[in-house]
């Protein structure tokens, strides 16, 4: 593994370790000190692999990884983004105390790196033993629609387990819960089944559409054909011949459902016992996966297949527990748990989010009962004792009730203030999911959302319009339930289509992918989809945050259907929220800390630990995390603590160059504990007293936040950082805007589209009165935040016109020097400073001859003698040589070198060193 190895490309790059296996690079390592977040070497790998860089070294890389003595590694493949990078974690006899092969299989490794100190090191050994490694590189890699995708640690130690079933010839069942990524677990399994088991053929039985065409394109990824059988006759055929060894059949649903009943299996079985043929004997060596093993009705399905099939293996799969009744049929059928990985583990992985619970209430009156049986009687005049009793049992169900408009109206308005309050929703980052009881009621959901301005939103079910679902409704007597369903959904797909309804009315399925694709792709245009039965199993949406549940659910539907907010999707994204409508946990009756109770009753208590857990218990363990890791960071600042001491912690002394550079991974630690700290304030600043916080507490702990916001704001001004972390400051103000008072965020209003050097090229010595009270206090202050300001526009200026740039900082250096000697007076040296700001910021051009008409052509004056005559000469050879976007193409970057080359050599200039410096001043220049 050399280390330090050198690249010619266009900017030189080193990367620290090399992994070669028979020469060839397949592995490389972005080390970083235990003081930094792997995060700046994730990033460095990213930036690495760009055109400018070194993108051709990546041609062969499969494991990009960063990592460092306290984090250990992380690890992903090329392109893969800092948010999906993975951390590995071995098997181990207090998680893993079932898993006696692994445990067998994995000893000298963890016998080794038990005797190891650093994360790093431990990683190393357990991850790049050369057996393990080339086993990653060969079986653990695959492309799912285009992205390269690496295994995570339970799919690889699920794979290890299921191998030596296979080899053993037992059958059993992988539960990986919801989100873990069960179907490449499926796809790298059948793969290796293939490699290793002569004449082997895989069936694939699965009862989602979405699963089925994720296998397929997933094989299609690598090369590999799976054929989707599209009958029990054609799956029959098939099984009779070699014609196919990777086949998937689907459990076809009747009656439009999303879900998969007993009906729907029976009529599957009898289908495929209706085609079997004289004598049927599948060809091959059959290994079966059965997903969603967990249902009732796949015993009868399992049993079926090994009448058909009786020699073959069967694996299942399922993504939630197995309820205490099936539990042991399951395991009777299928055999015993071959590798598990429930929700708390892949929580405590950070492979999904946890989720937090919130029951909200509605509470309905009756208006006049009086005025109601008025009404009932007026409308039922002519009919018979026993039909208004049949009418008043239908009306009179909780469903009815449930379904009034008004109370419709109240959700709709509560969904909305959400829209507008919860981070995620407002920034259009997050969307959400409302699950309701009937298509119908969907519709008016739908119609309600419209007409309170919320557009971007939709209807997904099984419902597809015709003109026979109207057929004999009209009676005169206004909609029907069904003619008013059939309306809305009609309306609705010609709004989206912006077309005839009639024609409209034929595109539901585009309509579905369309929604969904934008739901997933663009959330902020799709903000809200209304659901009843589908996209509550296998829809998977990184954005999906807010899962608002208006419906009667239990036990596996509703275990699949708060999964569905359980997915990673950036820092921004903590936690998926499930909203209670139903009060399905009976929180509202009776306290209950452990909400995988009642609802959940059917499972095993083991099998839901950690699922849904007390949400101000740990709301206030994670506000005192948040205090307590910033109590931590300030700790080091030198008494008494207060505003110079805090600017010289975390920004430097603005006199020393490298100061600024150096205190950033303190200052970004600062920034991300204060955002931290604030979102655990915000989801509990309105319950504090129910989270056991006395009011002597509650002050204190508001002041501390508002100190540390302040505080923030102070360093990111200080240091110029103000206008680099601009992506946090829509939330953090909508934050301190609702929790911490307003007067706080309008203190730097001014600061949103200027930085202070701006403000003070604009204003002069008044910029000094838009600074935080804090920082005006003290002279030194206000000194040192103008000097780093203007330190950090000569650094990132500073590749544009060097020599420019070095007399600022020269210059600086004096004023610097002057005021700590205090040789001048304090507004003397205010007016130097803001006179050197406005020379920083905008140089004065008629210092300049007059034919620098551009800033480019006066940074090629400053930095090639003061020649007026070349610089003019070779500003217009650049601009007839340049081509579009030629910094990011080899040739064109040549073309433009090669311009310069010709041109300065003319006056003498022909050293390598000098042409490649000149080079790198043009490539800086927003002109070219």
């Amino acid at each position: 593994m050399p280390k330090k190895l050198p690249l010619r490309v266009f900017i030189k790059k080193r990367p620290d370790i090399v992994i070669y296996v028979n020469g060839i690079a397949l592995g490389v390592i972005e080390l970083k000190r235990s003081t930094v977040s792997i995060s700046e070497g994730i990033r460095q790998n990213l930036d690495n692999q760009k055109h400018i860089f070194i993108k051709p070294f990546f041609t062969t890389l499969q494991y990009i990884m960063a990592g460092s003595d306290i984090e250990g590694i992380a690890y992903g493949a090329v392109e893969t983004k800092e948010k999906y990078y993975l951390k590995w974690k071995e098997v181990n006899a207090e998680n893993n105390p079932n898993d006696k092969y692994l445990l067998e299989l994995t000893k000298p490794i963890r016998k080794l790196a038990a005797t190891i100190e650093h994360r790093l090191d431990k990683n190393i050994i357990e991850m790049l033993n050369k057996k393990r490694f080339i086993e990653l590189l060969h079986d653990n890699i695959v492309f799912d629609r285009g992205i390269k995708k690496l295994s995570r640690p339970n799919q690889y130690f699920g794979q290890k387990a299921a191998q030596e079933h296979i080899r053993q010839r037992e059958s059993g069942i992988i539960w990986h819960t919801q989100g873990s990524g069960k179907s490449l677990t499926m796809v790298w399994l059948s793969r290796w089944i293939r490699e290793n088991v002569e004449n082997a053929r895989v069936l694939v039985i699965t009862d989602r559409v979405e699963l089925n065409e994720q296998i397929e394109k997933v094989y299609k990824g690598v090369d590999e054909h799976i054929y989707r059988t599209e009958s029990g006759n054609d799956l029959i055929e098939k099984l009779n011949s070699n014609s196919s060894w990777l086949l998937c059949s689907l459990v076809h649903k009747f009656s439009g459902k999303d879900e998969i009943d007993e009906k729907d299996v029976d009529e599957y079985i009898v289908n495929l016992k209706a085609s079997l043929p004289t004598n049927f004997k599948a060809k091959g060596d059959i290994y079966v996966f059965v997903d969603e093993c967990h249902r009732t009705q796949s015993g009868k399905l399992h049993e079926a297949m090994t009448t058909l099939l009786p020699d073959a293996v069967f694996i299942g799969f399922t993504g939630t527990p197995l309820l205490k009744k099936d539990k042991k049929k399951s395991i009777e059928v299928f055999g015993k748990y071959i590798h598990t990985y429930k929700f708390d583990e892949a929580v405590k992985d950070k492979v999904i989010l946890d989720l937090r619970y919130e029951a909200r209430d509605i509470e309905q009156k009756i208006a006049s009962m009086d005025k109601i049986d008025q009404w009932f009687d007026a409308k039922t005049q002519g009919l018979t004792d026993f039909a208004k009793t049949e009418l008043k049992q239908k009306w009179g169900t909780i469903k009815k009730v449930f379904s009034s408009k008004s109370r419709l109206e109240k959700v709709v308005v509560d969904v909305m203030l959400d829209m507008e309050t919860r981070e995620r929703l407002q920034n259009g980052r997050g969307n959400a999911m409302l699950v309701y009881e009937s298509i119908y009621n969907a519709c008016r959901y739908y119609e309600l959302f419209q007409n309170a301005g919320l557009k971007h939103c939709a209807i997904v079910t099984s419902f597809a319009p015709s003109h026979a679902d109207i057929k004999g409704e009209e009676s005169g007597e206004g909609y029907t339930e069904k003619l008013r369903q059939y309306k809305i959904y009609k309306q609705m797909l010609a709004s989206y289509f912006n077309e005839d309804p009639e024609k409209a009315i034929n595109k539901v399925e585009a309509f579905e992918r369309d929604v969904k694709k934008k739901f997933v792709d663009e959330p902020a245009q799709m903000k809200l989809l209304i659901v009843v039965d589908k996209l509550l199993t296998g829809f998977d949406a990184p954005s999906a945050t807010y899962l608002y549940i208006d419906k009667n659910m239990r036990d596996h539907g509703l275990f699949q259907a708060i999964c569905r907010v359980n997915r990673l999707d950036g820092e921004d994204k903590e936690y998926g929220y499930i909203i209670d409508y139903k009060d399905l946990f009976k929180s509202l009756d009776k306290s209950i800390k452990d909400y995988t109770s009642e609802v959940f009753d059917s499972y095993e208590q083991e099998d839901v630990a950690g699922l849904l857990e007390d949400r101000l218990k740990k709301g206030r363990e994670r506000l005192e995390d948040a205090l307590e890791t910033i109590r931590a960071l300030i700790e080091p600042v030198q008494p008494p603590k207060g505003q110079v001491q805090f600017q010289h912690y975390f920004v430097g002394l603005s006199e020393n160059l490298d100061d600024l550079k150096d205190t950033e991974p303190r200052r970004v630690a600062l920034y991300k504990a204060v955002i931290s700290l604030i979102r655990a304030y915000a989801n509990l600043a309105d319950e504090m007293t129910g989270a056991g916080y006395t009011v002597s507490e509650i002050e204190k702990i508001k002041k501390e936040v508002k100190f540390f916001e302040n505080l923030r704001k102070e360093i990111q001004i200080a240091s110029g950082d103000y206008i680099d972390l601009k992506q946090y400051e829509p939330a953090m103000r909508h934050l301190i805007d609702s929790y911490l008072g307003a007067e706080e965020s309008r203190v730097l209003s001014k600061f949103d589209d200027l930085s202070l050097v701006e403000l003070i090229v604009e204003k002069g010595k008044d910029a000094i009165k838009e600074l935080p009270a804090n920082i005006q206090k003290t002279k030194d202050s206000i000194a040192e935040t103008i000097e780093n300001n203007l330190r950090k526009v000569i650094i990132e200026e500073s590749p544009t016109n060097p020599m420019y740039y070095e007399k600022m900082s020269v210059l600086l250096d004096e004023l610097i020097k002057l005021r700590k000697l205090q040789t001048e007076e304090y507004e003397n040296y205010l007016d130097e400073i803001v006179a050197l700001t406005r020379k920083i910021k905008k140089p004065n051009v008629k210092t300049y001859p007059a034919s620098l008409t551009t800033n480019a052509k006066r940074a090629l004056y400053d930095n090639l003698d003061k020649n007026e005559d070349l610089a003019n000469k070779l500003d217009r050879k650049i601009m007839t040589t340049k081509k579009d976007s030629w910094r990011d193409y080899k040739i064109r970057s040549r073309q433009v070198h090669n311009a310069i080359q010709e041109v300065v050599s003319e006056y003498g200039i022909t050293e390598g060193e000098e042409i490649s410096r000149i080079f790198d001043i043009v490539k800086n220049q927003r002109d070219y």
